[in-house]
């Protein structure tokens, strides 16, 4: 018996959709004002949220670089595939964000509005690394929107959602903790939608590999910059802004990464029938922030010096390293 399928023996937790609509009503509730993380998770989770809820995008944050509507506090927003370390503000995404869950800090309910899935589990970084939650953002959202509202999973839109943070390499690389996630996520039920992406029969392994390599191939025509065409760039290695007007505090996508980045929500709305609604997405008239972005290796004594300098937000990307981000200026509660 392999160490992970040990780790997995005998789990039978679940997720009660109920009690985390309940929990978190304000993830079914309609036009709302959210900040989307710029990659192909956040713009999924955009234009779903958009579509069945008419959810306004109103910004965007990258860890390093926050856009927002001048006329909106961040506070006032939900942040979509990005946790934020503030009680009073609202979010959702997937990271492994608890190191030890045997030194919990105490200012954890930060989170206390957070939509965390490791979380829900109480999976942490030391001990539980490998059984991380292996799909992305727009997969909870689907399971925990689809238990209150009525979807559709078109054919097309699996390779989309297949795609996304790299999921498809995760099925074949992970599959034992792939197949105890679609368990926990109750995902076998043909009532619940992720069940059209992950049980669907629609495509041998084969027909899998050709639609992916179709869907790469649709990406990379989008511009000749092929490494960045599902995602919209904001900010560079540096933490410095670009691709943007800026005049001032106030700024708005160049023509060109605003194009490259529409046509990438275009090619994402025609396979899985979600509305691009132009009037719901935020383009300009935006102010920008910058923040501070650190890397840490990850120890019980460095994520408590963390803690104490109360990022906003961070992430433990990998068993070397845990990135976090620093709100000096306090400007997510102003």
């Amino acid at each position: 018996m392999s160490k992970i399928q040990e780790l997995l023996l005998a789990r039978t937790d679940q997720i009660d959709y109920k009690k985390t609509v309940k929990d978190y009503p304000w993830i079914i509730k309609k036009e709302q004002n959210c900040i989307l993380s710029p990659d192909s998770d956040g713009l999924l989770c955009g234009l779903f949220m958009s579509t069945y809820l008419d959810w306004r995008i109103k910004g965007f944050y990258d860890g390093k670089i926050m856009l927002l509507d001048k006329d909106i506090l961040a506070k006032d927003c939900v942040f979509l595939d990005m946790e934020v370390f503030r009680k009073d503000i609202k979010s959702i995404g997937h990271h492994m964000v608890q190191f030890n869950k045997k030194k919990k800090p105490s200012n954890w309910d930060n989170y206390k509005k957070c939509i965390q899935p490791n979380n829900l589990r109480d999976y942490d970084g030391y001990n539980d690394f490998r059984l991380k939650y292996p799909f992305a953002t727009i997969h909870l959202l689907i399971g925990i929107v689809g238990s209150k509202i009525k979807l559709t999973i078109p054919k097309s839109a699996i390779c989309p959602l297949l795609y996304v943070d790299g999921v498809f390499k995760n099925l074949f690389g992970y599959p034992e903790n792939c197949i105890d996630w679609l368990r926990y996520l109750n995902a076998e039920s043909s009532k619940n939608k992720l069940y059209d992406i992950f049980f669907n029969e629609h495509y041998s392994v084969y027909n899998l590999m050709v639609a992916l390599k179709d869907f790469f191939i649709r990406i990379s025509d989008i511009s000749e910059n092929r490494n960045s065409n599902d995602k919209i760039k904001i900010s560079n290695t540096k933490g410095e802004p670009v691709n943007l007007k800026i005049s001032g505090k106030i700024c708005k996508l160049n023509e060109e990464e605003k194009k490259k980045s529409e046509k990438f929500l275009k090619i994402l709305s025609r396979l899985t029938k979600w509305n691009y609604k132009k009037e719901n997405w935020q383009w300009g008239d935006l102010k920008i922030y910058q923040f501070n972005k650190f890397t840490i290796k990850p120890n019980n004594k460095n994520f408590e010096a963390m803690i104490v300098k109360n990022p906003i937000s961070w992430a433990m990307t990998s068993g070397l390293a845990i990135e976090y981000t620093v709100d000096d200026k306090n400007i997510l509660l102003k």
